[in-house]
């Protein structure tokens, strides 16, 4: 294969990619204009994120299976055409829980498009130095995409509307799969995976049950039965996957890998890292919006701090792991992570734009080192042999931190806003009917406002802005002890064999 037809194939994969990032991050931004729109719940709006990730993150390994044994040319088309239309689906659906199942089926179709999209690439370059350039060419693609994405969000949410920031992807897939036909060849694993369908199964199931848990959680109360058992549920559905798992001979998930400590460090890293550093692109457009008063183009662009520091350290995590362990560099970055969401502690609390700026900063500072350097050291810490069930592991870390930590953070924001609420208005006079504040925990001040016709609408937002300010307060408190004590965990793991 000639370089030209490995640019073009580096080129049209890595589209492929970032579309799946694009997507996600330009939702973050328009979530408070969709939750109004279609006057959705708190737990609506974090369905129409989980639902997404959730139906991404159990299938990106057996569809990377499928990929291998039927064509990965042939799967990422089908991913294409499944998400475009799934998209459309999205940009049509007129309520929340329509919205948030055709997210679901956007998940599948992202899932069919990633995973054969890497394997594309890596087919197409064998070479080892030829293959690191491509790779360090698809981060950056994959980078600049997190950077562009809530600017794109903004624009779309201000001057076409919040439907495009899904109908967009149907043109783009359009043209993606007739640049696929004749660019990508069609290649196969002489030696396929096998599909676990049980453990694809359990895995979703157990999932499913503890996201609908923490989701449910604020508004059913967290002794509620339908709670408790769903988080019963989720457990149990957890601990017969890992019984299944180490029983079958090609389990989806080698646990046997996680005997050794530094494995299990580097993983916890990779998942603290999701959690508590990239999940934020979703979580801090909500925050510029409904806490400092930002419009979607304005959040936007107030998101530059973070995303042009995860952009530029993992190049600094790669120039530091020259030099320091990779043990090291992992708990820098969660050390970075936890200070940062400190910062927006105070931020959120009351504190200037200049706190927020360089909270951001840090925080996404933490991320890119962490973003650099996790798959790095999880990819160090197995043989060469076992290096592709070692990245499927780090993949699902990754997609289940973000998941869960989503399922959680927003947990903690929805009682933080509800209780602050419920005190402010209080305190200032105010009884807040309950239908009012469940609109105002969703961020839909205006028919929140409703409920107190009497409140001259300035006195109401400034309300409203700062008890959601108290309730991210609560959401960062929360990220940055998940940060802080994975640092100590991941440092315990790993500094036996010194990273």
């Amino acid at each position: 294969m000639n370089a030209s037809a490995q640019r073009a194939i580096l080129i049209v994969a890595s589209a492929g990619c970032a579309l799946t990032v694009l997507d996600t991050n330009v939702v973050g931004v328009v979530l408070p204009t969709i939750a109004r729109d279609l006057h959705a719940s708190f737990a609506d709006i974090e369905w129409v994120i989980s639902g997404y990730v959730l139906c991404f993150a159990s299938l990106l390994l057996p569809a990377g299976a499928i990929a291998d044994r039927y064509g990965r040319k042939r799967v990422f088309l089908l991913g294409l055409s499944l998400f475009g239309l799934s998209s459309v689906a999205c940009g049509l659906a007129p309520t929340a829980p329509l919205l948030y199942l055709a997210r679901g089926a956007q998940g599948v179709g992202a899932a069919f498009q990633l995973a054969p999209a890497l394997a594309i690439i890596g087919h197409a370059f064998t070479e080892a130095k030829l293959r690191a350039k491509a790779w360090a060419v698809w981060g950056t693609v994959m980078g600049l995409t997190m950077v562009l994405s809530p600017l794109i969000g903004g624009l779309i949410n201000r001057y076409v509307g919040w439907p495009w920031a899904f109908h967009i992807n149907a043109p783009i897939c359009f043209l993606l799969g007739l640049a696929v036909l004749p660019i990508v060849p069609e290649s196969r694993d002489p030696v396929p995976r096998t599909l676990d369908l049980p453990g694809m199964l359990l895995f979703a199931s157990a999932m499913f049950c503890l996201t609908w848990a923490l989701i449910g959680g604020p508004a059913d109360g967290w002794t509620s039965r339908a709670v408790l058992l769903r988080l019963a549920g989720g457990l149990a559905l957890a601990a017969t996957f890992i019984l299944v798992e180490r029983r079958r001979a090609h389990p989806m998930l080698d646990l046997s890998l996680f005997r050794g400590a530094p494995f299990v460090g580097s993983v916890l890293a990779m998942f603290a890292y999701a959690a508590a550093a990239q999940v934020m692109a979703s979580l801090l457009p909500l925050f510029l919006q409904n806490a400092r008063g930002d419009d979607a183009l304005g959040a936007g662009v107030g998101m530059l701090p973070f995303a042009l520091a995860m952009l530029v350290f993992p190049h600094v995590g790669r120039r530091l792991g020259q030099t320091f362990a990779s043990h090291e560099v992992l708990t820098l970055g969660l050390v970075v992570t936890a200070l940062g969401n400190a910062i927006l502690v105070y931020a959120a609390a009351g504190g200037d734009a200049a706190w927020l700026i360089g909270g951001m900063a840090v925080l996404g500072s933490g991320g890119g080192l962490l973003n650099g350097e996790t798959q790095k050291a999880i990819m160090g810490t197995v043989p060469p042999d076992r290096a592709g069930m070692a990245s499927g592991i780090s993949t699902t870390a990754r997609f289940a931190g973000i998941l869960l930590g989503f399922a959680t953070l927003g947990a903690a924001l929805a009682s933080g806003v509800h209780d602050a609420a419920k005190e402010r208005f209080t305190k200032a006079g105010f009884v807040l009917p309950d239908g009012a504040l469940d609109r105002l925990v969703v961020g839909d001040f205006e028919q929140a406002r409703a409920g107190l016709p009497h409140l001259p609408a300035a006195t109401f937002d400034a309300l409203a802005h700062a008890s959601y300010g108290n309730g991210f307060a609560h959401a960062f408190l929360v990220a940055a002890a998940v940060a802080a004590a994975a640092a100590l965990a991941v440092y315990e793991c790993m500094k036996r064999r010194g990273g």
